[in-house]
């Protein structure tokens, strides 16, 4: 089963992402969707209901792509449902990969001993500028290059 975003928050949940840009990971949208992750849909819903009030939320091309990738394959979504549900996204600040960004990612991946996608999602935060960075695949609490790596699904 799935949900359709953005839609009006049932309820504000005042963190420190209220008022600075975040940069969203793929898991954390897709639970935001995916009605049958229980708990972790709850919490994913309402993190996005709230970035989607604060209009602080930032993604890569890579996220995109990763996430429509899953809408169609876990949870067998049609073109049209997909389409319907990524593009409201299209007006959160979005970030392409540059030329350097490969050999950057491939650096922060040496570095902090990550895998190469999350590094080039890093990488991704740090050109959007934000303080955050909400996913579930890193180690909540730890800094990379200057971005604070945050679990909004752990209570």
């Amino acid at each position: 089963m799935w949900v359709a975003l953005p839609l009006p928050a049932t309820r504000f949940i005042v963190t420190v992402w209220n008022e600075a840009r975040v940069f969203v990971d793929t898991n954390i949208l897709i639970y935001a969707i995916d009605a049958d992750a229980g708990k972790k849909h709850e919490r994913a819903r309402e993190v996005v209901e709230q970035i989607w009030l604060a209009r602080t939320g930032c993604l890569s091309t890579q996220v995109l792509s990763e996430w429509i990738v899953n809408l169609r394959k876990k949870l067998a979504l049609d073109w049209r449902r997909v389409r319907k549900i990524v593009e409201p996204y299209l007006t959160w600040h979005v970030v392409t990969i540059s030329p350097r960004d490969p050999l950057e990612a491939a650096r922060i991946a040496n570095r902090y001993g990550i895998s190469y996608w999350d590094g080039l999602i890093v990488q991704a935060a740090r050109q959007c500028g934000v303080r955050f960075l909400l996913t579930e695949d890193l180690n909540s609490g730890q800094v990379l290059e200057g971005v604070s790596v945050v679990n909004p699904l752990r209570r």
